[in-house]
C-alpha cells in the first residue's frame, strides 16, 4: 500500500547577472501573479521590458531578499497597505 509520495525539489540558487522573467521571480519569491504585477507597477522590483515582456535582474530579486530591505520598499509597502485598508473600509 502506496501511504504518500515526497518530492525533492532543487531550489536554484539566484545569480545576480543572469535574467529572469517575472514567472521565475514569483517562483522565487512565492508570490502571486497579482502581486508580482503590483511590485513592478510600484517600483518595488525593478525590470525591462525586451520585446514587450518584463525581464528582471537577479540582483534585484536578491535586493528583497536581503535582511537590509531598501527604505524605499518599506515606504511602498506601507503606503500600498494604507490605501487597500481605506478601500475595505468604504466597502
Amino acid at each position: 500500500m502506496l501511504i504518500g509520495v515526497y518530492y525533492c525539489i532543487m531550489v536554484e540558487e539566484i545569480k545576480p547577472d543572469k535574467i529572469y522573467t517575472p514567472k521565475e521571480t514569483r517562483d522565487f519569491l512565492k508570490i502571486s501573479k497579482s502581486t508580482m504585477k503590483r511590485m513592478l507597477k510600484n517600483g518595488i522590483i525593478e525590470a525591462y521590458k525586451v520585446s514587450g515582456q518584463y525581464r528582471i535582474w537577479g540582483h534585484e530579486i536578491l535586493k528583497l531578499l536581503s535582511p537590509k530591505l531598501d527604505v524605499k520598499v518599506y515606504k511602498i509597502y506601507k503606503n500600498i497597505r494604507e490605501k487597500t485598508k481605506e478601500v475595505i473600509k468604504k466597502w
